[in-house]
């Protein structure tokens, strides 16, 4: 095999361009410079790829068969090269991200689609998992980084950077005593069970006697339409419409809920590659685009 890719893209061009001298033109050369290529590469191959008896570069059966090949060849030699420049650029190969399970879904739908988008050549892993899950598995160096919802403070071995906000609510089922209350008070809360996230080394306030804990924010709020309790959800998770039952959010003033704040963690000493720089900015305009 002596034939070349330059070859190859001569002959995929004379067969798009129907001609020889409409090949040459676009590539700029001699009309002969190009037969002279494919004539070659027929040689080498040891088939005629077009029927010369034809006034027009019409394809042999054979040559029409290796024009595929061909088309395959180039695409893997092009995806070779971009791969190169993208290591060359300092781009890592492969990349591992943990997302909390409860991030807002159409901007982990988006930021994921951009990310195929914008490098086609990484190799991107995706694990997922609650807050605490994502954490172990940057701790178990399983992923690289992580986003996550801010649960307590974390150990020195990791590096963390806050990238944004999730509103969050005070729910209760559609039909729920305390969804007929026109501004709920902290004493009617104490009648009723409250559903609070489990995290370890997190103790979250409970405002009722009567305590069932989960670790996900979507069990809890199934639990919340199974009429369980109340919970305090963020809207993202408790205004999806998969549930048994709608739920409703309530009026408190007094618990004067903050939003939820998302953080970017990676292990001490590891340097975010360009990739990594890209997605914790450009989530971090997803994050402002939600709705407060």
């Amino acid at each position: 095999m002596q034939w070349t890719l330059d070859q190859l893209r001569q002959f995929v061009l004379t067969a798009d361009s129907g001609s020889f001298s409409e090949a040459a033109r676009r590539l700029g050369k001699a009309q002969s410079a190009v037969s002279t290529a494919i004539a070659l590469l027929e040689a080498d191959l040891g088939l005629a790829l077009f029927d010369r008896s034809r006034r027009n570069a019409q394809l042999t059966d054979a040559g029409a068969l290796l024009l595929l090949e061909a088309r395959e060849l180039l695409r893997q030699a092009q995806s070779l090269d971009q791969r190169a420049q993208s290591l060359s650029a300092g781009d890592e190969a492969k990349l591992s991200l943990a997302l909390d399970e409860a991030l807002p879904y159409t901007a982990v739908n988006a930021l994921i689609r951009e990310i195929a988008q914008r490098f086609p050549n990484l190799e991107l892993t995706r694990l997922n998992g609650t807050a605490t899950e994502v954490t172990d598995y940057v701790d178990q160096e399983r992923a690289q980084m992580a986003i996550h919802f801010v649960r307590g403070t974390i150990s020195a071995r990791f590096d963390q950077r806050h990238i944004g906000t999730v509103p969050q609510g005070l729910f209760a089922p559609s039909g729920h005593p305390l969804t007929r209350l026109h501004s709920v008070q902290r004493k009617d809360l104490v009648q009723y069970r409250q559903l609070i996230l489990h995290a370890e080394e997190v103790h979250e306030t409970a405002y009722s006697p009567q305590v069932w804990r989960s670790d996900s924010f979507y069990s809890l709020a199934e639990m919340v339409a199974d009429d369980l309790g109340w919970a305090i959800l963020p809207v993202n998770i408790a205004t999806d419409d998969t549930y048994r039952k709608p739920l409703q959010q309530l009026d408190c003033p007094s618990l004067a809920l903050p939003q939820l704040s998302v953080r970017m963690l990676w292990c001490q000493g590891w340097q975010p590659s360009r990739p990594a720089g890209w997605i914790e900015a450009r989530f971090t305009e997803l994050l402002r685009q939600i709705p407060a």
